[in-house]
Parts: C-alpha cells; sequence; structure tokens
C-alpha cells in the first residue's frame, strides 16, 4: 500500500435520490475502511429515503422505489455508519462537494452532531482532475488498467476509488502519502461549511460566499443585523450551513 496511514481512512460512496444536498436523501451507502496495517472492512446499507426515487436516477444506479421499501431508513442505520467511520479520516471520489456534504445533511437530521473538524478529508477526484482530468471509469482504466465494471453501484464504485487513490500515491512522487498532507492537497477551496455557503478571508475570519452581505464578515453582520441570522435559520440552506451560523452568531455576542 503506497498511503501512509496513521489511523484508519474510510472511503466511501453514495447512491442517492438526486443531487440537491440540502434536500435529496441516501439510498446506498457503502464504506470500505483501511487499516493503517492495511487490513480492510467494507460494508454496504441499502437506505429507505423516505421518499420517491426519481426514475432518472434510478435509470444511473439502478436502485428504485421497490428495491428499498423494506429497508431500513437512514436514521436506523446511522449509528453503525458512525460507529464505522468514527476515528478515521475520510476519503472518496468527488467526496468534498457532494458525498461528504449530503452524508452530514443525513447525520445531523438523524439527531447526529456531525463534526467536520473531526475529520480530514482527501479527494481522489482532485487529484486526478489536477494530474489526469477525467471520471472514475476512465481513472480506473488509467491507474489501475482495468474496466470499472458495474459503475454507478456503490460498492464497485467504493472498491474503485481505494485503487485508484492508491495508484494515484505510487505513480506522483511529488504527491504526499500521508493523510493530513493529502487532505490539504485536496482541498481546493477552504469553507467554513461544506457547501461553501461560508468562506474565509486573509485573516481566517468566516464571510459571506452570497447575498447582500457577499464578502462581509458574518461575525460583524451577525452583531449588527440579527434580523439576518434569522432568516438565513429558516431559508433553505443546508443544516451544516446553519449550524456554522449558530455557533458564529453564538460567538457574536462576545
Amino acid at each position: 500500500m503506497n498511503l501512509k496511514l496513521h489511523k484508519p481512512l474510510c472511503i466511501f460512496d453514495l447512491e442517492t435520490t438526486g443531487t440537491n444536498i440540502g434536500k435529496d436523501r441516501i439510498v446506498e451507502i457503502c464504506v470500505l475502511k483501511v487499516n493503517p496495517d492495511a487490513s480492510r472492512e467494507s460494508k454496504t446499507w441499502r437506505v429507505n429515503p423516505e421518499m420517491p426515487i426519481p426514475l432518472e436516477s434510478s435509470h444511473i444506479h439502478g436502485i428504485y422505489d421497490e428495491d428499498v421499501k423494506e429497508s431500513p431508513t437512514f436514521k436506523e442505520v446511522a449509528p453503525k455508519i458512525m460507529e464505522m467511520i468514527s476515528g478515521s479520516d475520510l476519503g472518496g471520489f468527488n467526496s468534498n462537494r457532494f458525498d461528504v456534504p449530503l452524508l452530514a445533511e443525513e447525520l445531523l437530521r438523524a439527531g447526529i452532531d456531525f463534526d467536520l473538524s473531526k475529520f480530514k478529508l482527501v479527494d481522489a477526484q482532485t487529484i486526478f482532475h489536477k494530474k489526469e482530468p477525467r471520471n472514475l471509469s476512465a481513472a480506473y482504466q488509467f491507474y489501475c488498467g482495468k474496466t470499472l465494471e458495474n459503475a454507478h453501484s456503490a460498492e464497485a464504485d467504493v472498491m474503485a476509488t481505494f485503487e485508484v487513490l492508491d495508484a494515484q500515491i505510487g505513480r506522483y512522487d511529488d504527491i504526499p502519502k500521508d493523510i493530513p498532507s493529502l487532505s490539504e492537497f485536496t482541498t481546493q477551496n477552504k469553507n467554513a461549511d461544506l457547501a461553501g455557503f461560508i468562506g474565509f478571508n486573509e485573516k481566517m475570519e468566516e464571510v459571506f460566499n452570497f447575498g447582500k452581505y457577499k464578502g462581509q464578515c458574518v461575525k460583524a453582520v451577525f452583531q449588527k443585523d440579527l434580523g439576518y441570522f434569522g432568516w438565513l435559520q429558516n431559508a433553505e440552506f443546508p443544516l451544516y450551513t446553519k449550524k456554522i451560523f449558530t455557533k458564529i452568531q453564538l460567538s457574536s455576542r462576545f
């Protein structure tokens, strides 16, 4: 194994009802846990999303309403998922922009306080796009010399993602092998939240990335316009974004 792990790395992939982080739901999740000694374990859960799966999504991943009607809800499997990923770092393919934010939403919705600061995030897609801009199937062919069968099944994608990530570390001498450095390398835009609504200025203060206060310090805005905080909490922002807004608002009182 080319990766140098000092704690477990959980590579995971989601199949979902759609791509809206705030509204869509998980229908399948697979987690591959790779330990520092290179031993591995993987688990896959089918999930009843408690909403109809749009046909256009089913046509991509092959999971239909009938397939998950008897499956547990995400709230029922959430403790098992957290048990598996706790104490680990997280990785995936396009995971920083989609899988991690959507997983955080589902966990918060299930009443589990997901804390991003406890995890280092590594996105194999970012390495791939920086080195060989393609998709997962092309990455699997390029780095591993294999054809990706059953693409868009969570298990096939997550297994291929780990092989791609490990092969990338072996191929490029200028890419770090440890997770903290890889996390830094694969993070394209540093934001305070997962969906990118809250960024940082040169002083590392949280600033708005949108709206009438775009570019302004969130804490300062809340101190002068508390009503805007109320509007944000009632608007359709992801739960994790609202959590960060709340944390900043509480600190703005002092």
